[in-house]
C-alpha cells in the first residue's frame, strides 16, 4: 500500500499566499497591458509580493520636490556666498542628508565641491520626485548628465571602454579623450542587491 504524502504549508506560506492575494486586489486599479504581460507566475511568491509591494509604493508615493523631502525644508545658499572651506563643509552636509533619503549622487569626480554644490542647489533640490518610502528604494542621480560645462562628461570620465565604442558605433565619430576625474569623492552607495 502506498500512502501520498502531502504538503501542508507552513504558516509563513500561508500569510505570504493571503498577502499576494491582497496585493493583486490593491494593485488592480492601476494595471495596464505593460504591466499585465508580466508572468507573475514565474516569480517565487515571496519575491512577487516584493515586486507589487514595489508597484503599489511607487503608484501611491506623493510628487514632491526633493527639498521638501526634508523636515524643515532643504535649502542651500548660493555658493557664491560662501568661501571654499563652508562649500565644502555643506557639500558634505547635504550629501549625508540626501543619503539619509536614499538618494545617492553618482559620477560627481569631474566636479569640484563649488559645482557639486551648485548642481546640488540648482538641479537636485527643486526637481519633483516621487517620494517612494520603502527601505532597498534608492535614488541614483547622474550628476554627469547635469553638467552643461561638459555635455559629454560620462562618456569622458566614466563610461568603459566597451560603452565608448558602442557610443562611437551609434554616433558614427571618435569620443572625447579619455580623461581621469580630477575630483575623487568617496561618496555613500547604496547596498548591493540581496547584501
Amino acid at each position: 500500500m502506498h500512502l501520498a504524502h502531502h504538503h501542508h504549508p507552513e504558516p509563513e506560506e500561508v500569510d505570504c499566499l493571503i498577502r499576494n492575494a491582497e496585493l493583486r486586489d490593491e494593485i488592480e486599479p492601476y494595471l495596464d497591458e505593460s504591466i499585465s504581460e508580466i508572468n507573475f507566475r514565474l516569480l517565487p511568491t515571496p519575491m512577487e509580493n516584493r515586486f507589487l509591494e514595489s508597484m503599489l509604493a511607487w503608484e501611491r508615493a506623493p510628487l514632491v520636490s526633493i527639498a521638501r523631502w526634508f523636515e524643515p525644508t532643504l535649502a542651500l545658499q548660493p555658493s557664491c556666498t560662501l568661501d571654499d572651506e563652508q562649500v565644502h563643509n555643506r557639500l558634505w552636509e547635504t550629501i549625508e542628508k540626501l543619503f539619509s533619503k536614499r538618494i545617492v549622487l553618482d559620477f560627481t569626480d569631474h566636479l569640484s565641491d563649488r559645482d557639486c554644490y551648485s548642481l546640488i542647489r540648482r538641479n537636485i533640490l527643486p526637481a519633483t520626485i516621487k517620494r517612494v518610502d520603502l527601505p532597498d528604494n534608492y535614488i541614483h542621480w547622474d550628476c554627469s548628465a547635469e553638467d552643461a560645462e561638459i555635455p559629454s562628461a560620462w562618456l569622458q570620465y566614466y563610461a568603459t571602454d566597451q560603452e565608448r565604442e558602442q557610443w562611437s558605433l551609434e554616433e558614427g565619430r571618435d569620443p572625447p579623450a579619455r580623461a581621469v576625474p580630477p575630483y575623487p569623492r568617496a561618496l555613500p552607495t547604496a547596498p548591493a542587491i540581496g547584501a
